[in-house]
């Protein structure tokens, strides 16, 4: 049963120097703690990035030195519904190396 507590993603981040164009990475090994109603992802790099939430299919473009917010319903539907990322998702990146790090935070009721 979740609590009426908010709760931070462990931060996670990738060298962008190991990135190789055409082939993803993922950003955060052990998926999402928990299933995420806000989550933020900063490209500190130099380079620009593709991001994938499946590990396939590209879903977003992210320019270099950019930060990206996705916010998610977390207000409750009839039958206290809402739409969330999934607890265990992994995010994926890719990109040609450069310079600097990108980072995936976020935020989950606990």
């Amino acid at each position: 049963m979740p609590k009426d507590r908010v709760k931070p993603l462990d931060i996670t981040s990738r060298n962008s120097n190991t990135l190789t164009a055409g082939t993803l990475r993922v950003i955060n090994e052990d998926g999402l703690e928990g299933a995420c109603f806000m989550i933020r992802i900063t490209n500190a790099s130099n380079q620009s990035i593709v991001i994938s939430y499946d590990g396939v299919t590209d879903h977003e473009v992210l320019l270099d030195d950019s930060v990206m917010e996705l916010y998610f319903q977390n207000n409750g539907r009839p039958g206290n519904n809402v739409a969330l990322l999934a607890q265990g998702t992994k995010v994926w990146i890719k990109g040609t190396a450069g310079a600097g790090f990108i980072y995936l935070s976020g935020f989950y009721q606990e």
